[in-house]
């Protein structure tokens, strides 16, 4: 498949270790269930030691690169920018990128230091499938304005980042000037909220993004809702509607709604059995995102987006194979995005469907 819509996607690279946990686990470690919270090395040690004989999962993960991977497994092409050090996880995860296919714009950094090391986030599943993230940011943290490659940026039809990028000056730094750069080429800004801590911690920060920079909004019920002081989802889904040119909210098992010109549409969800939650929301903006790139209104956008979300919280870990990619992009061309008017492009032959 072939499509000339790209993204250009900033975000914190991390490897992702999954363990399945239970709630009782979670209140031993003093842990807020379904939320992403920042760790150090040491507080990370403590959770491992917690769960010395626990199965280990490791998967490429942060939740802009997950988009960016899914993108490019979806054939749209994608630049994934960020920052890794020059270890094992990092060797990994440059392997996983070419995997994907997608091209990398990541640079390899040794901390202040000369001791940097690839961020990482332990990820304790429960059986209800809520994820409850312990994240080292690493070297994410360094990733700054002089890091971004200018002139690939310059060609992107698409701008991604999420509100992780808020927790440092430094990565600030970089998502103003990239922003900067958008204005002169009048590439679409999409943003993730990312998680309701995060919406807590900057929220005039992310108001005032809203209203000035961001042309798509992703966020779920929660996030929303804090973001205005909302009641409920519709209320945070009009005022989303006010500031941005499409807003997309996700409800879990209810689905989700879109907002654009002024009109909310909801989306109901399928009954399915979760497994994990862990990157659903990754996938749902990657779904979105594909879709419109393939040149689909929000609406299908939405409902592809779905889609890919409910496929991945049916499996443990927050991403596919590459393999995999190839058979849910032709699932997905054929429900939504194969119409008289817009012919399904050509997809490579579907292969087995085991997951990552």
């Amino acid at each position: 498949m072939s499509t000339t819509r790209t993204v250009f996607g900033i975000g914190n690279v991390l490897i992702d270790v999954v363990i399945e946990a239970t709630d009782d686990d979670l209140t031993a470690l003093n842990l807020d269930k379904g939320i992403m919270h920042l760790v150090d090395r040491t507080r990370q040690e403590e959770i491992l030691a917690h769960f010395s004989t626990a199965r280990r999962t490791y998967r490429p993960g942060g939740s802009a690169p997950n988009t960016l991977l899914a993108l490019a497994g979806l054939g749209v092409p994608g630049v994934i920018s960020g920052k890794i050090g020059d270890d094992e996880f990092g060797r990994t995860y440059i392997q996983q990128v070419a995997d994907y296919g997608i091209t990398s714009r990541l640079i390899v950094g040794h901390g202040a230091d000369g001791n940097g090391v690839t961020g990482s986030s332990i990820i304790l599943v429960t059986p209800d499938g809520e994820r409850t993230m312990n994240t080292h940011l690493g070297l994410c943290r360094e990733f700054g304005a002089a890091d971004l490659d200018e002139a690939t940026l310059r060609q992107a039809d698409y701008l991604y980042f999420t509100g992780y990028m808020w927790d440092t000056e430094v990565q600030k730094g970089a998502i103003r000037r990239a922003l900067d750069i958008t204005r002169e080429t009048d590439a679409t800004v999409a943003f993730d909220l990312a998680d309701p801590f995060a919406v807590e911690r900057y929220r005039d920060d992310f108001l005032k993004l809203l209203e000035q920079d961001v042309d798509i909004v992703f966020a779920n019920r929660t996030e929303a809702q804090l973001l205005y002081g909302a009641d409920n989802l519709d209320t945070a889904a009009a005022e989303l509607g006010r500031h941005v040119s499409i807003a997309a909210l996700k409800a879990g098992k209810d689905g989700s709604l879109v907002v654009h010109n002024g009109r909310t549409t909801a989306i109901p969800g399928r009954n399915i059995t979760v497994r994990d939650t862990t990157g659903a929301g990754d996938m749902y903006a990657a779904g979105f995102l594909a879709a419109l790139a393939r040149g689909a209104d929000p609406v299908t956008a939405g409902q592809a987006a779905g889609w890919l979300a409910e496929a991945v919280i049916q499996q443990i870990g927050a991403q596919f194979s590459a393999d995999e990619f190839r058979r849910l992009n032709t699932e997905l061309t054929t429900l939504f995005l194969s119409t008289p008017d817009r012919p399904a492009s050509p997809t490579p032959p579907a292969p087995p469907t085991e997951p990552v």
